[in-house]
């Protein structure tokens, strides 16, 4: 057993409880002074790696004991118990929860770590979570299936995967991938620093709400990010042989133990084996003694011994679950992988993939809540790291809210720590304002009222992604939504937006209120606001409303944050405006200048691909709407003439349309936008040794 320096003091203080030893009791044991136990416990000293060693060995003697001659229950009594099938003939091919997700490690990671977030001890620490990919073949797969009882569960697998239903083609790809290939993913999610799976094996609980129960949330703070009950179910429709094994050390003794509390579960569909019906799940643990005759396993206490072969073993006695996906896969990783050259390829790679995808997803859905704030830790933290047969092929990642979005993690920062401003005026700043929320009157009575929600704004970093987007979430700080924000100023600089409501906006008028809000508004995949059943119920039938009027104010108020002054907006393109001019018929330039639409605004960059990019803003005075204009574009060589260059592209964005080549104003345009972007093949010269000169020409037909 291996404890975190970190995590030292509060590891000592369980099992000292656990125990029932005090500080005078455990000085006396290893021969120190009391004052260095307490210095432990508070977390000002850490012992040596001599003392650890010597701290640990003490209570795993004390642990073995207190449980008799063995560490763990009879080993010789633990095997997979069916659940018989239902009396009255009814038949389930399948848990129909697995089939709300798709079998995907992004949507795994995004269930998997909000629920793990969702039971973060009431302390300062954060919850860590560790994803581990490991590929079993050979010799290591076989050892891992004897553990599992493998032959007990095969005909039952097989047939299970002859049936003719979307559960059985799975299992039966999954039998394929083991048997035809000597190979066997396992995917391992660990949490510390989290409740563990506590409570009876039946009653309401922890434990009874994962292993024995569907659509069961049981989450105990209002900022939770579950809801329905339905995340857990991923972790089976990630494996393609329905199957998860769990090993948690619980925050609170059940049955006088916290360490070790082993069970499995298998989800398969209706099928009959040897002459025997079964319902669909099956249960790995130990028989209940006090249920007789019945055919139901219950969790049991497991030796290390058996932890390590069924690869559960925990890295320290930290409270929290592992959760081992048997048969992982990811269609996502599959396809990208792409088809094998023959029959007997290996597509070992694959574990590659679904390590970059984890990474990506967890960074992507849960920088916020790796940002620290302040002088306090974040409320996560998370790394993926993948083996085979026991070797480490890639060492464990973790994820850096900083590297997977700079802009979005330096804002919440700023926020954190004090530091934002009223308006952006420098590189790096971060502006903030509050946005309202009109949180409704529940159904049954009052309970709304007006609540601020925070706005961060900060200039965008390419390794965020899409800019000009505003990130929106609540509680826990998982990305529930990302919109783009609509209408924005021509010239407005590239920006990331972030919108805390609820209790992460921190100590607030009615953030419970908007907590549980908005949490009502949530699908099952957590990833929108809007309307619902439970919304509709609990509040009104009109009360999402209430949730696009957020949406449009924080528009609304993102445009006012980043809104340049007009002179220092015009400034930065001072160079190319000099050379902007209006062509046309020297007629319509003498008789009509009052009513001619003028070039007012640019935007020129050059692409990748060495194409200049414009898009431009024109003026359109009164009845000016009726000119047919052409944009012309030409290159602002240093000598000669100024040679005209093709468009490869020309698009209306706003107040117009293109009509071969030619810009038509909507009737009473004042101001129309444009975007163009040059034929490379058309340039006599690279556009990054030239200037850029673009004319509104009059179009064919001068006017209308």
């Amino acid at each position: 057993m291996t404890v975190d320096e970190g995590s030292f003091g509060h590891w000592l203080k369980e099992q000292m409880v656990h125990h029932g030893t005090d500080e005078a009791e455990l000085a006396q044991r290893l021969d120190v002074p009391q004052f260095l136990i307490s210095s432990w416990l508070e977390g000002r000293s850490v012992p040596n790696d001599g003392m650890r060693v010597k701290v640990e060995a003490l209570f795993d003697v004390l642990e073995e004991a207190e449980a008799g001659t063995s560490e763990g229950d009879d080993i010789g009594n633990v095997g997979w118990r069916h659940r018989p099938a239902h009396q009255d003939g009814g038949r389930e091919f399948g848990n129909a929860a697995a089939f709300a997700f798709d079998a995907d490690v992004e949507v795994l990671a995004r269930e998997a770590t909000q629920n793990s977030l969702d039971e973060r001890l009431p302390n300062s620490r954060p919850v860590r979570v560790h994803y581990t990919l490991h590929e079993l073949t050979g010799e290591w797969l076989a050892r891992f299936r004897e553990a599992l009882r493998w032959e007990d569960l095969l005909p039952h697998y097989q047939v299970a995967a002859a049936q003719n239903q979307k559960v059985g083609r799975v299992i039966a790809a999954g039998l394929r991938e083991m048997e035809e290939r000597d190979r066997l993913v396992l995917l391992r999610v660990d949490d510390y620093n989290a409740s563990g799976l506590t409570g009876d094996d039946y009653e309401t609980g922890r434990f009874a709400a994962v292993v024995r129960r569907q659509l069961d949330s049981h989450k105990s703070t209002n900022g939770a990010g579950g809801s329905y009950g339905l995340g857990k179910a991923t972790l089976w429709a990630t494996s393609r042989l329905g199957l998860v094994l769990m090993n948690s050390t619980l925050s609170e003794p059940h049955e006088g133990r916290t360490e070790r509390r082993l069970v499995g579960r298998l989800d398969l569909p209706w099928r009959e084996v040897g002459g025997t019906p079964c319902a669909g799940p099956a249960w790995f643990g130990r028989p209940d003694p006090d249920l007789g005759d019945a055919n139901v396993a219950r969790s049991w206490w497991a030796d290390r011994d058996t932890v390590e072969r069924l690869h559960l073993t925990r890295e320290s006695a930290e409270p929290g679950t592992s959760f081992l996906i048997v048969g992982a896969h990811d269609v996502a990783s599959l396809a990208e992988a792409g088809p094998a050259e023959d029959d007997a390829s290996d597509d070992a790679d694959s574990v590659h993939i679904m390590h970059r995808r984890l990474v990506q997803a967890l960074g992507r859905n849960f920088w916020a809540a790796m940002t620290p704030g302040g002088s306090g830790e974040p409320l996560l933290e998370v790394s993926v790291r993948t083996l085979r047969n026991g070797e480490v092929i890639i060492e464990k990642e973790r994820v850096d809210p900083r590297v997977a979005q700079p802009s979005r993690t330096r804002a919440l920062q700023a926020f954190l720590d004090g530091t934002t401003v009223e308006r952006l005026t420098e590189s790096g700043q971060v502006a903030m304002t509050t946005v309202p929320l009109k949180v409704p009157d529940l159904a049954e009575g009052p309970g709304g009222g007006e609540h601020r929600a925070v706005l961060l704004v900060t200039e965008a970093d390419d390794a965020d992604g899409r800019p000009n987007t505003v990130v929106a979430m609540r509680g826990n700080r998982m990305t529930v939504k990302t919109s783009r924000v609509p209408d924005l100023a021509l010239g407005t600089n590239p920006f990331q937006a972030v919108l805390l409501v609820g209790q992460a906006a921190g100590d607030v008028r009615l953030a419970d209120e908007a907590e549980a809000f908005l949490r009502a508004s949530e699908p099952p995949e957590h990833n929108k606001w809007g309307q619902t059943e439970e919304l509709r119920m609990r509040y009104s039938p009109s009360a999402y409303r209430r949730i696009a009027a957020l949406t449009r104010d924080t528009n609304k108020a993102v445009r006012e944050l980043v809104a340049l002054p007009k002179e220092k907006r015009r400034s930065g393109s001072d160079r190319l405006r000099k050379r902007l001019t209006v062509g046309g018929r020297k007629e319509a330039r003498s008789n009509e200048t009052a009513g001619l639409p003028t070039l007012d605004d640019l935007e020129a960059r050059i692409d990748d691909d060495g194409a200049w990019c414009v898009t431009a803003e024109v003026k359109v005075p009164a009845g000016g709407d009726s000119w047919q204009l052409t944009p012309v574009a030409k290159l602002d060589v240093r000598s000669g003439a100024r040679p005209v260059v093709s468009w490869a592209e020309l698009v209306a964005v706003r107040s117009c349309e293109v009509v071969d080549g030619v810009l038509r104003f909507a009737p009473g345009a004042r101001s129309a936008t444009f975007r163009g972007v040059t034929d490379v093949s058309t340039h006599p010269v690279r556009a990054t040794l030239t200037g850029l000169v673009v004319e509104l020409s009059a179009g064919k037909g001068g006017k209308a």
